[in-house]
């Protein structure tokens, strides 16, 4: 089974709705994927999704993820997952400095058309709505290379 791991900040916006999209897109193309997401900040630790984030993952994939809790990024997730995808250049380059020497894990930035993730969280729904098609476009790239 292929293990996707989706990484923002504070993993109550972005990756969230990457997680959801993951699981959607997997989904509906039939394929066994182990999602999940964090944070590479403790901001947010064992919270629910932004409210926001919450609504669009409803609105546009029936995806309740208001049972998500936040987390941080630990060193054995580089052990764990197969991939993991930053959702911009800051949280790559935190990536890039806790991953563990020798680790198995595909690290990659998520972007469609060379755009990473914006972080929605000091916008407004429609940004999260962007976020959602963005996200949901990468997911489904991905999993039609799996």
């Amino acid at each position: 089974m292929t293990s996707v791991l989706m990484v923002c900040l504070g993993n109550i916006c972005r990756s969230p709705l990457a997680e959801a999209a993951m699981r959607d897109a997997a989904t509906k193309a039939g394929k066994d994927v182990k999602v999940d997401s964090a944070g590479t900040a403790a901001y947010h630790i064992g919270k629910a999704p932004d409210p926001r984030s919450q609504e669009i993952a409803m609105e546009y994939a029936q995806i309740d993820i208001s049972h998500y809790k936040a987390r941080q990024v630990q060193a054995s997730d580089f052990d764990k997952f197969d991939y993991i995808f930053a959702m911009d250049d800051q949280n790559y380059r935190d990536l890039l400095a806790v991953r563990p020497d020798g680790s198995p894990a595909e690290l990659a930035l998520l972007c469609v058309n060379g755009v990473s993730v914006a972080d929605p969280y000091y916008g407004n729904i429609q940004d999260f709505k962007d976020v959602w098609q963005q996200v949901s476009n990468a997911c489904n790239m991905i999993v039609r290379n799996l």
